[in-house]
């Protein structure tokens, strides 16, 4: 992966991961860029990312936050071509050839793989004015990559020291951020714990919390990176039983408590976004099934995983 930092870098990295110009753009309205683009798509319903994809024979710039970047993906994997990211948030979908397409009430309507995501260029100046909300979530997020890329099967030692680098940086600046939102320090270094957190995730993959929070964001459209920063605390505990050492290594990184990092954004139990006790049975289910929990160090049964998220809500 090419990663680069500063807008001023996005036409060399382009040129550098074989996207041509002008490029398809996928960006919301709000982002003025220095990119003169073949065609600007804000929203890329599913059924018109082959439409999109028409549009794409040159490559692909995606800005934003997860979802405008799975969207670019989308077109990606369609087209056939490489794509370049500007991440807004921490989300660190920039670094997964893997994606979920959304509809306007943010429920997954679909997926797949097959992205070519070649090139990253991180700008601090474009988190600035992320809500406090968004900025806390997409940076737990971040954290649950570190923590699972320890313990995930295919773990390994490169991805290792990624994890536990970007589990550092996140816990020390997240506070930081959240005192002084447009403190460039603080915005550039929790950037980099989030780009450190993708490149694990990159090189490893999910474990449990990541399913729980994908059963449960994409069935009620909510926010994801709030969702991981609620189920990651109870998923550690779960590993703790079969990954010690991992998760050990983990809490040492973080050097706090998981559960204060998440509180700094408002909600912290599933009951507070509003999710229906009744359907947490059905919930476990589908977070059981789901590639994260297979790919734990031992797969949950639906029931654990029911006992997990009431523990959470």
């Amino acid at each position: 992966m090419i990663v680069r930092w500063g807008l001023d870098c996005v036409r060399a990295v382009c040129d550098e991961a074989g996207v041509g110009w002008p490029p398809l753009l996928v960006a919301s309205p709000r982002w003025e860029l220095p990119i003169e683009p073949v065609r600007r798509w804000s929203e890329v319903p599913s059924v018109r990312i082959e439409e999109a994809a028409a549009q794409a024979e040159r490559g692909v710039i995606a800005v934003g936050g997860g979802s405008a970047i799975d969207l670019g993906k989308a077109v990606s994997a369609a087209a056939d071509v490489a794509l370049v990211s500007v991440p807004t948030t921490y989300a660190g979908a920039e670094w997964t050839t893997y994606y979920g397409v959304r509809d306007p009430g943010r429920k997954l309507r679909g997926g797949g793989g097959g992205a070519q995501p070649r090139g990253i260029v991180y700008e601090p100046e474009l988190t600035f004015d992320l809500p406090r909300e968004t900025t806390v979530g997409t940076a737990m997020n971040a954290l649950a990559h570190c923590a699972e890329a320890l313990y995930v099967d295919g773990h390994n030692e490169e991805a290792d020291a990624h994890a536990l680098t970007g589990a550092r940086l996140i816990a020390e600046w997240l506070p930081r951020v959240v005192e002084a939102p447009h403190d460039r320090e603080a915005r550039t270094e929790l950037l980099r714990g989030a780009c450190h957190g993708g490149a694990a995730l990159g090189g490893s993959g999910l474990a449990l919390a990541h399913a729980m929070a994908q059963a449960v964001g994409g069935r009620y459209g909510l926010p994801h990176g709030t969702l991981n920063g609620i189920c990651l605390p109870p998923a550690l505990r779960w590993n703790e039983q079969w990954a010690p050492d991992a998760v050990r290594r983990f809490r040492e990184a973080v050097g706090r408590n998981v559960e204060e990092l998440a509180a700094l954004g408002g909600a912290t139990r599933l009951s507070d976004l509003g999710v229906p006790e009744d359907d947490l049975p059905e919930l476990a289910e589908a977070a059981a099934g789901r590639p994260g929990n297979r790919a734990n160090p031992r797969p949950a049964t639906p029931a654990e995983i029911e006992a997990l998220l009431r523990a959470a809500f």
